[in-house]
């Protein structure tokens, strides 16, 4: 009797434990709400690298809304995106040193402000601290060929493409 309820107790600690498992492997198959992602290309001799979570629409009001007009962005999602050159960068006309930054965005409805702060790793814009920013410059944002539903960084022989809902904008590199 004693060693059927001892077999009947292990019996539940072991499918209790397979059942554990299985369903962390169900979570790990879902798609996470905002994907690590890469843009790396080569602008003149530098290669420029951003890594930034890119978020998705999900029916949202991004810019103005989600993203408020006013108030400095991570650029991204969860930690803040990184901006990488291994050489030095004309941005828009002035000089960034080679290295690592934290790329923010300050939107308005006619302009941006882009920003690379030289506190690269930095969880969002929670501690922004605008007497790290190594440089800024202003962009104007167009309204994108087609519609974004993720957060989208590219570069191009031109510069950098951000490009997210219906809206885009050109940071030009040399």
């Amino acid at each position: 009797m004693r060693n059927l309820r001892l077999f009947r107790v292990l019996l539940l600690l072991v499918m209790g434990i397979l059942w554990a498992g299985h369903s962390q492997a169900q979570d790990a198959a879902k798609e996470k709400p905002s994907p690590a992602a890469t843009a790396t290309g080569k602008i003149g001799k530098a290669t420029v690298t951003v890594a930034y979570s890119s978020p998705a629409v999900k029916g949202r009001a991004i810019w103005g809304g989600l993203v408020p007009y006013g108030q400095v962005w991570r650029a991204g999602a969860n930690e803040a995106t990184t901006f990488t050159t291994d050489q030095p960068l004309t941005v828009e006309g002035k000089t960034l040193a080679a290295g690592t930054y934290a790329l923010f965005v300050l939107p308005t409805e006619k302009q941006w402000t882009i920003i690379f702060n030289k506190t690269a790793k930095q969880w969002g814009a929670f501690k922004y601290d605008e007497k790290q920013d190594a440089l800024r410059v202003p962009v104007t944002p167009r309204k994108a060929a087609s519609m974004a539903e993720r957060l989208v960084y590219e570069v191009t022989p031109q510069g950098l493409v951000l490009r997210w809902e219906n809206q885009e904008a050109l940071i030009t590199l040399k």
